[in-house]
């Protein structure tokens, strides 16, 4: 059942981020989120594929150490592509809106970004041995869940009044509720690993709020021209 679910939603992402980029027309907006999904799907199978090969040939609890080597790279791979996500997403935020954040903000947002990605590229993470300490499980995440407060705080602010975001900042905290206990304790309880389908679940659901949303600018598109035509034809 896992391993089918990876596959449904690598399949998802990637239809997903290629509609948004291609139906997206003059709107950079909706491309650049099509770009974050596309971004998110192609991280996430570095991890996802490794992941369903073990639990298919049932060996994800004692894997072979080309199997942990590729579990690990795919961790970091999807632990960077997910930070770049949330970049894409604040990015899109005001493009959207087409207002200007706080320097404030695109100051504290790009200083986490950084940190977290420097954090994941310390050889103490052991990445290709698949088994990195609980220390730093816990300190590379910190600036991540700490984003992650940041970008409900102003998703809920800026596109609540969107009608298809309105519930985005809900999807992002579900998805952290959901991670948090997968980062203290999968190692230790393999189970836990299964959380990570509801957080997945809540990409899949972001990703339909841009589709949705995209299908709505592109109806008041239309609707404006079509109107702009009869009055020229008046």
């Amino acid at each position: 059942m896992e391993t089918g679910f990876y596959v449904l939603y690598l399949i998802f992402a990637l239809t997903a981020g290629l509609i948004l980029l291609i139906r997206a027309g003059k709107s950079r907006a909706h491309q650049l989120f099509g770009a974050a999904i596309l971004l998110l799907g192609f991280g996430d199978a570095f991890h996802l594929v490794p992941r369903a090969v073990g639990l298919f040939t049932d060996t994800l609890n004692e894997p072979s150490a080309d199997l942990a080597m590729w579990l690990g790279l795919g961790k970091f791979i999807t632990s960077v592509t997910m930070t770049l996500f949330y970049l894409f997403l604040y990015i899109f935020m005001y493009k959207r809106t087409e207002t200007n954040g706080p320097r404030f903000w695109d100051y504290t947002v790009s200083l986490l970004i950084i940190l977290r990605i420097f954090l994941c590229a310390f050889p103490q993470n052991n990445w290709i041995t698949n088994d990195s300490p609980l220390l730093w499980n816990i300190l590379r995440n910190i600036p991540f869940v700490i984003l992650g407060v940041v970008m409900v705080i102003l998703t809920h602010q800026i596109l609540r009044h969107i009608r298809s975001f309105k519930w985005l900042w809900i999807m992002i905290i579900l998805s952290f509720a959901f991670y948090i206990p997968v980062l203290l304790f999968a190692d230790r309880v393999p189970w836990v690993g299964m959380l990570m389908i509801p957080k997945t679940v809540c990409y899949m659901i972001i990703a339909l709020m841009a589709l949705s949303d995209l299908r709505k600018v592109r109806e008041t598109e239309r609707e404006t021209t079509a109107e702009t035509n009869n009055g020229q034809t008046l």
